[in-house]
């Protein structure tokens, strides 16, 4: 891998990593605390919120496969593996959980009184498996 393809893989992958934590690990959480703030009113902002997160994952998922791609040889095994865990984690969240909570907070927003929901709980197992997936990614590209 050239040094600024690294450098750029290297950028990526804590600039996505800051996001996750930011953002699924102490945005989400918060803003139910909030005074005045209801389930309706968390749900809509947590939407938009997850919207751009996910937008932003999949451009920074974009920038380390073509950082990878364009390096004169590939990165080592361990780099491989733990930056395609970590796209894995994003494409099933993406795929699979996103749909499933997008149902049912747009049930929650017409007004209905929907259970909640156990896409949650992998949601969330899965943001702790990508955030381990892309902190060993960027530690492995920092001692390569």
């Amino acid at each position: 891998m050239t040094a600024a393809a690294g450098a750029a893989a290297t950028a990526a992958v804590f600039t996505w990593l800051g996001m996750v934590v930011a953002i699924s690990f102490l945005e989400a959480p918060l803003k139910f605390r909030a005074p005045g703030v209801t389930v309706r009113i968390g749900l809509g902002i947590g939407r938009l919120v997850f919207r751009g997160l996910n937008t932003a994952e999949a451009i920074l998922a974009t920038v380390l496969l073509v950082s990878a791609a364009a390096a004169a040889q590939l990165p080592p095994a361990r780099v491989i593996a733990a930056a395609a865990t970590a796209i894995a984690v994003l494409l099933v969240q993406l795929a699979v959980v996103r749909p499933r909570l997008s149902r049912r907070s747009d049930r929650v927003l017409a007004g209905e009184d929907a259970p909640r929901s156990r896409a949650h709980y992998a949601y969330v197992g899965l943001e702790l498996v990508k955030v381990a997936a892309l902190l060993a990614t960027g530690i492995f590209l920092l001692t390569r």
